[in-house]
């Protein structure tokens, strides 16, 4: 059924029939090779090594990450949330000048489409080397040489509903080493919510197989593999932000492949089925705290087997359209490595964010927001208090009163004295110690 919704994508429904045709034809030239081939483990190893500093600060757990656009090759339904286009560099410097560049591009197709291309290097260059019989140089005098692989990828992510996401890989390789090779992978994936912010993943490696054909005409291949993994996010609005949490198992199928990883013990590496603890063992995974501001602090295992193999780093968001990552991962056996990540967006750099998309306005704008509103709401407040009160009513006097109040002021103030004619307004204060003003007139 997921397959049939895939093709529906790309053709009109009366006319699936011939591209499924076309589909088996190919499928059929290119795993007819695999009858003769050599099963191998790791190849097309090239394909699985962590690109972005992000992903790789949590544990390398790329398959429950969202929003990183280098780990396209291990998470291809992230591209069904693409809302702008992306633009995504990585460089890694290995031990012996070995360094691993990737670059990535992901441009939303629709709502709920996405696509992304990416391209990496991974090699070294001036290696010293000496042809068969020639007699060593004398001092720096050297032959070099450079060994790489390089690797293109088309990958392409579909929300199939509110809850369900798709995703799917194709992987080229180009080999050079001390003979040329071409290798070939297909993945795919489908990531779920459970509940709220509870994502769970599953991930189809090489379901086309993992394949390479060496120049010497020997071919390799690889079964595929298939993976689970999770994802949990916790808004925490006291600390102006958002704790994320990130899971990956182990490989379900076959224990070779967790051989490559970080196992010592030769008793360890078992079918889940064998030994549920031991793949629980196996996996890695992350933290992540993001605040509001645009700051993030990572840290994670990329094996729990050993707690030797501890990853750190953090991310910065630059006025919502940088972000520059940085990760540390350290090695039971090997040398440290540090990672560098940069992702630009063009068209956040010249635009607004649309509204309805989660880079409009962070939780942190609206927290500011709300506090405002709360302060002038307190300010109308007083000032209806203070201000806009209606008016006290005075209670009608008698006209009893005004004549008892009028032979009053007349018996204390004496007859022959009047008011001066030279002033327009005068005065006289009775007893009590109010002021009575009147106009040219006298008061008896």
């Amino acid at each position: 059924m997921t397959w049939t919704r895939f093709l529906d994508s790309f053709t009109c429904k009366g006319h699936r029939r011939p591209v499924i045709l076309l589909s088996c034809v190919l499928s059929v030239a290119f795993f007819s090779p695999l009858m003769a081939a050599d099963r191998v483990v790791g190849a097309n190893a090239t394909l699985d090594i962590e690109p972005g500093a992000r992903s790789a600060a949590l544990g390398s757990a790329t398959m429950a990450v969202d929003g990183d656009y280098l780990g396209l090759m291990s998470n291809p339904y992230q591209l069904a949330n693409v809302n702008y286009a992306w633009a995504s560099f990585s460089h890694t410097e290995y031990y012996e000048d070995t360094k691993y560049d990737y670059a990535s591009a992901v441009v939303p197709l629709g709502k709920g489409d996405g696509l992304g291309l990416s391209f990496s290097r991974f090699g070294a260059d001036d290696i010293p080397y000496i042809k068969e019989g020639e007699p060593l140089p004398e001092g720096s005098n050297y032959n070099t040489l450079s060994i790489a692989d390089w690797v293109f990828s088309a990958t392409f992510g579909h929300r199939l509903n509110d809850r369900l996401e798709l995703g799917i890989g194709f992987h080229g390789l180009y080999r050079e080493i001390d003979q040329t090779g071409w290798g070939f992978r297909g993945d795919a994936g489908l990531r779920v919510r459970a509940i709220d912010e509870l994502y769970f993943s599953t991930f189809l490696k090489g379901w086309t197989s993992s394949a390479t054909s060496w120049e010497s005409g020997e071919f390799e291949y690889s079964s595929p593999e298939l993976y689970i993994a999770a994802s949990y996010s916790l808004p925490v609005p006291y600390l102006y932000g958002r704790l994320n949490l990130y899971w990956q198992g182990a490989e379900l199928l076959h224990r070779e492949a967790r051989d490559m990883d970080f196992e010592t013990d030769k008793d360890r590496g078992k079918r889940v089925w064998e030994d549920p603890l031991d793949w629980l063992s196996g996996g890695h995974g992350g933290i992540e705290y993001a605040f509001d501001f645009g700051l993030s602090l990572r840290a994670g295992l990329s094996s729990f087997t050993t707690f030797q193999s501890v990853t750190a780093g953090a991310g910065l968001t630059i006025a919502k359209f940088v972000k520059i990552d940085y990760a540390f991962e350290s090695h039971p056996v090997l040398s440290p490595v540090h990672r560098v990540s940069v992702s630009v967006s063009p068209y956040l750099f010249s635009h607004a964010p649309r509204q309805g998309t989660p880079e409009a306005a962070s939780a942190y704008s609206r927290i500011l927001t709300e506090e405002t509103d709360e302060d002038a709401s307190y300010e109308e407040m007083e000032k209806e208090t203070y201000e806009g009160a209606p008016p006290v009513e005075e209670e009608p006097v008698s006209e009893e009163a005004l004549d008892k109040a009028s032979e009053s002021n007349s018996a204390q103030v004496p007859a022959a004295e009047t008011v001066p004619e030279e002033s327009e307004t005068s005065s006289v204060p009775p007893v009590g110690g109010a002021v009575i003003e009147t106009d040219d007139e006298v008061l008896e």
